[in-house]
């Protein structure tokens, strides 16, 4: 191929701005000296995984920290394997866990800044203009290999070490200006290729922020950079795309390291400086004594979605996130108790070279903390906004009387060391329910160690002196004051020394009507629940615990 730039005007015709008409489109972009600009960049060839999700965060916190700019591209260029509403399902899993993009795609047929289409599809105008100039230069030219001919230097390479279209298998490598034109002229499909100028001697060596230095083969394959559609191969358009939105790191999965001497030739050969990359391990789940991969076909929690369905808030997902993200971040957490996420100093060099490890009890824990610690308000502003969608009883109860939700939800919030209940929104019906008649179902089961006669004893007594104008210390002292009249003790520790002087001790009385009241024996503060119930509640469910205890 001697005559280039008459095979890439052949090929090329409809291509009618330079290259140099993209680089001043898109000018350097105005940062602070150290700023780094990150994307995530998925297809939308299914949902949203986890890894996906924590990989976009790590991209938006290495952004972040450094006063850079975090983008949303979308890689939509293997339209087969495209599934209905994968950008939408990618756009809202990120903004449900705010890993919402400074730039780029921001709902389905919607972009905002400046250095867009940051859909790949919609840039195959810009691709080709790269591609026509690397026909130019003759750094590419055109294959016409059918796939039986590809097929065939697969067989053939079966037994070799480095299999690929290079060297003497790359038939259409040294084809002359008459063959391409001939060939080109008779509509005979092409793809362009990458006229490579590795050699299979020499190394590679790059720094990963992740890994560190990791040394490789020269790429020596001369791959596909446009399909014979027209369309880019992954591996070409996204060495364009982050050139011309001027990615400084690309933070993505370590399958991928196998192609870093691929892109890095691409960078190259384009003129472009290569930007730095941040492999990133996959996430791990402990099975059967092992390690396996968070996988979307064993693993529900795998999928972005079932943490929006079940309702864990934005906070508890980011905060998990930053325990496995990196390492420190507990160490962290444990010194700065009440700092905004924010304010950590996110390190990608901190990042597990290995993997880290997805761990649901943990993931609860975690979530269950963060809940602890907001307001009322803000718990009953992030379950109706959950509850809207996913719960629309529980949503009609809370609109209905907001302040009696907001009592509830405030029940033991506000101490040193607040309950800790509820991971998720999910979870928030049952912890109310025994508040709501709508919801609630009886169940007066007592503990082993009391019987139903001495329930109705002091269920009927404690009738008599209960108040709902009685203070909390007055309120306990009735209940302490019932202990002596039914063969109870007040005193805990006595009846430990002692117990067979006493049927039990004040807080075998207090579960006695804990369990009339909520049917449970272990909730929040019992007296505020039977102030939100109120006196007419409280007097009805002493009155159905005595006949069922009478009745059984």
């Amino acid at each position: 191929m001697t005559n280039c730039k008459k095979i890439a005007e052949l090929i090329f015709s409809d291509v009618d701005k330079s290259t140099e008409y993209y680089e001043e489109l898109y000018p350097a972009r105005d940062l602070p000296e150290g700023a780094r600009v990150t994307r995530f960049a998925p297809s939308p060839t299914g949902y949203l995984h986890f890894g996906g999700l924590y990989a976009g965060f790590a991209s938006k916190l290495t952004a972040e920290t450094t006063n850079g700019v975090f983008m949303l591209r979308i890689e939509d260029t293997d339209k087969k394997r495209e599934v209905e509403d994968g950008v939408t399902g990618i756009v809202t899993g990120l903004k449900a866990f705010g890993v919402t993009p400074d730039e780029g795609v921001t709902g389905f047929d919607s972009e905002d800044g400046k250095y867009g289409p940051y859909t790949q599809s919609l840039r195959r105008e810009i691709y080709r203009t790269f591609a026509k100039k690397l026909v130019e230069e003759g750094k590419a030219y055109p294959c016409f290999c059918t796939p039986e001919d590809l097929e065939d230097i697969r067989n053939r390479q079966e037994n070799e070490d480095i299999k690929g279209y290079y060297g003497a298998y790359a038939k259409c490598r040294d084809l002359s200006d008459d063959e391409i034109i001939e060939k080109i002229n008779a509509g005979i499909p092409y793809t362009v290729r990458l006229r490579s100028m590795g050699d299979i001697q020499r190394k590679i060596a790059f720094d990963d922020m992740i890994k560190g230095k990791i040394e490789m083969s020269e790429n020596v394959n001369d791959v596909v950079i446009l399909k014979t559609d027209g369309i880019p191969t992954y591996h070409f358009a996204h060495a364009i795309d982050d050139h011309l939105m001027h990615t400084t790191h690309v933070v993505r999965g370590d399958e991928w390291i196998a192609s870093v001497p691929l892109h890095i030739e691409l960078f190259r050969t384009c003129g472009f400086k290569p930007v730095k990359y941040a492999h990133i391990a996959p996430i791990m789940k402990e099975e059967n004594g092992g390690k396996r991969k968070l996988s979307k076909r064993k693993d529900p929690e795998a999928n972005v979605s079932f943490y929006i369905e079940k309702g864990y808030p934005e906070a508890s997902v980011k905060e998990y996130m930053l325990t496995i993200l990196n390492s420190n971040f507990e160490d962290w957490r444990r010194a700065n108790k009440n700092e905004d996420i924010s304010k950590f100093p996110f390190n990608l060099k901190k990042m597990s070279v290995s993997g880290a490890l997805f761990d649901m009890v943990k993931f609860n824990d975690v979530s269950k903390n963060v809940v602890s610690v907001m307001t009322a308000e803000q718990v009953y502003n992030l379950v109706v906004d959950w509850a809207k969608d996913y719960n629309k009883v529980l949503y009609d109860l809370f609109v209905a009387n907001s302040d009696k939700a907001k009592a509830i939800l405030n029940i033991d919030r506000d101490n040193p060391k607040p309950r800790k209940d509820i991971a998720c929104w999910e979870e928030v019906e049952n912890y109310v329910s025994f508040f709501y008649n709508e919801l609630y179902t009886p169940d007066y089961t007592l503990p082993e160690n009391i019987n139903k006669e001495d329930a109705i004893e002091l269920l009927t007594k404690y009738k008599d002196v209960y108040s709902e104008s009685d203070s909390k210390e007055e309120w306990f002292n009735k209940i302490k004051e019932l202990c002596s009249a039914c063969g109870f003790t007040p005193n805990v520790k006595e009846y430990k020394q002692n117990p067979d002087a006493f049927k039990g001790h004040v807080g075998d009385v207090s579960t006695i009507i804990r369990v009339a009241m909520t049917s449970r024996t272990n909730t929040p503060d019992l007296y505020y629940i039977m102030q939100i119930l109120g006196v007419g509640e409280v007097m009805n469910r002493i009155d159905k615990a005595i006949n069922s205890y009478k009745e059984a």
